[in-house]
């Protein structure tokens, strides 16, 4: 695929660097000429000087081919005038565009085609509070990442010595607790002196103290999942009450505007240095929230608080260092979980097994949200893993046997790669186009989440999540799926 970026800052950098490993051919634009070449110099792509709203250099960047835009310049109006010239001009079939304003909406008529022309809005904020939501609503989870219409989850955790599946073989999760569908897809085990390995998971497979363990559940089994990997017999989750967020950054205050809806349930305290910022989120904020001024990593302040209390502690600022220090004083302080928003991707390397117990790369956490975007086949949901290595993945099966190599077929008669591991299947769910023409008052089926064994058959329809530990693996699966006229 042909795909253009504007702007080479870090949502950027990061988008290019993951599409340009699935081999497409990408070209970069942005204003800054020494960054670009940067860019040059580590991936294989091609970086064009100039703005993204002048046809000039869309023409040169090959915007007359091109498959696919995507507009993540740091200007709301960069973007929206880019994608309109694009699709103007040179017909470019397809625009994304990163817009930070709340103002814009997939599906609005400023939008459309007659409109900036953008297909799909992207917001790294919104992708930012909808993803820590989620780990606030689990505790214990690492990452929480959403399938079929958020019917199926895949989170990781950190085992923990004394809970019930940990010392114990992965057979043994589903002998004990047959009722729960769930699926141990990875394990990255410690290693002394060496980053975290990953272990491939059969039956036989023992979940070790300090494992980070990668499971596939139905949504309403993953607090058993976790409570399996992480709680002692007889012990009961301890949720979320208390956050305390560090920073008034725009992530911080969406977020605690989202978590205030749910009246009595948190109890959130929100530090920002800043005077004339405190005033303003003050006034903005529900009264559930309350606003302190001073500096993120004032032990004193903190100590005020009752910050060894809070259940949860976020850094949101828009400082990696600052994030860093304030969450590793927190954590020193006796909070249980915190959380570090950390923008550079080295540094977030770094921070991976220390005492921050979550280290947030923003880009990572829409990335996904792209990925879908320029995926063949019917890709419905794509999450990256890992630090961009491994990745898990939502396809739609399509077709009827003599179209499909998969349709009609038993899963252990796939042809997949061996370390693709099929995590689960959503049957049932309803499809848009067949929705359309169907009978309105005919009820729905009831969608039914199906952990896959050897002889399960596969059917048109299918929901199917993969986990694969490497992202070279996703072409292989990708056209495995893709429906053709000509197999039989």
């Amino acid at each position: 695929m042909k795909i253009i970026i504007l702007g080479a800052g870090r949502v950027g950098q990061s988008a290019a660097a993951s599409l340009v490993s699935e081999h497409n051919d990408i070209t970069v634009i942005d204003t800054d000429a020494e960054r670009l070449r940067e860019l040059e110099a580590r991936h294989d792509l091609r970086g064009v000087v100039g703005s993204g709203i002048e046809p000039a250099v869309l023409a040169e960047a090959g915007a007359r081919d091109t498959d696919l835009l995507i507009a993540c310049a740091a200007q709301d109006e960069t973007n929206l005038v880019c994608c309109k010239v694009a699709q103007m001009l040179f017909a470019v079939p397809q625009c994304i565009a990163r817009v930070r304003s709340g103002g814009f909406a997939d599906g609005s008529a400023l939008l459309s085609r007659e409109g900036f022309a953008v297909d799909h809005i992207l917001c790294p904020e919104d992708s930012l509070v909808r993803y820590i939501a989620k780990l606030v609503q689990y505790p214990g989870a690492l990452q929480v990442r959403e399938f079929a219409g958020g019917r199926a989850c895949l989170i990781s955790t950190r085992a923990r010595a004394g809970a019930p599946a940990v010392g114990q073989e992965i057979r043994r999760l589903r002998q004990d607790m047959p009722e729960v569908g769930v699926r141990i897809v990875a394990i990255y085990r410690r290693f002394a002196d060496e980053p975290d390995r990953f272990v491939p998971c059969d039956g036989a497979t023992c979940i070790e103290p300090g494992d980070e363990v990668f499971a596939l559940a139905a949504t309403e089994c993953v607090p058993q999942v976790l409570a399996a990997l992480r709680l002692r017999p007889g012990l009961a989750a301890r949720p979320v009450r208390r956050l305390m967020l560090a920073g008034g950054s725009v992530v911080a205050e969406r977020l605690a505007r989202q978590l205030a809806q749910e009246t009595g349930r948190f109890q959130i305290k929100l530090i920002e240095p800043d005077a004339q910022r405190c005033t303003a989120l003050a006034a903005s904020l529900p009264e559930e929230v309350l606003v302190l001024q001073g500096e993120l990593a004032d032990e004193d302040l903190l100590a005020e608080e009752g910050v060894e209390e809070v259940d949860f502690f976020l850094a949101l600022t828009d400082d990696d260092e600052n994030n860093i220090m304030a969450s590793l004083l927190a954590k020193r302080m006796g909070v249980r979980r915190v959380l570090a928003l950390i923008h550079r991707h080295a540094y977030a390397e770094l921070m991976h097994g220390t005492q921050i117990d979550i280290a947030l790369t923003p880009a990572q956490a829409m990335l996904g949200e792209l990925l879908a975007y320029t995926r063949r086949g019917d890709v419905q949901a794509v999450h990256s893993l890992r630090r961009g290595v491994a990745e898990a993945l939502e396809i739609v099966v399509r077709g009827e046997r003599k179209s499909s190599r998969v349709v009609g077929r038993r899963v252990e008669d796939l042809p997949l790669p061996p370390q693709v591991h099929m995590g689960l299947i959503v049957r049932g769910l309803p499809d848009l186009q067949a929705s359309a023409a169907a009978d309105p008052a005919a009820p729905a089926p009831e969608p039914e989440v199906i952990i896959p064994r050897s002889h399960t058959v596969l059917e048109s329809g299918d929901h199917v999540v993969f986990f694969l530990p490497h992202k070279r693996l996703v072409r292989e699966v990708e056209k495995l799926f893709r429906v053709s006229a000509m197999f039989f």
